[in-house]
């Protein structure tokens, strides 16, 4: 039980953490009135932090299987 918690809440932080780094790139033009991004893009944007969190989610989890990190 504790291990699904730990596994969720580390996929549920680098998820957040690749998304929010993402958050600034290509934003490209401002509306002038707003302040606002043209095109913020940001289901791309939600799809590469998923993939970039998957991959870190899976070296955690390879380091806790292999027992260089204990639970």
């Amino acid at each position: 039980m504790i291990r699904a918690a730990v596994y969720l809440s580390a996929f549920a932080t680098f998820w957040f953490l690749c998304f929010f780094c993402l958050l600034p790139v290509g934003i490209g033009g401002k509306d002038p009135e707003t302040g606002a991004p043209l095109r913020a893009r940001l289901g791309l944007k939600a799809l590469i932090a998923t993939a970039a969190a998957a991959v870190l989610w899976g070296l955690f989890a390879l380091c806790i299987l292999a027992g260089w990190v204990d639970l």
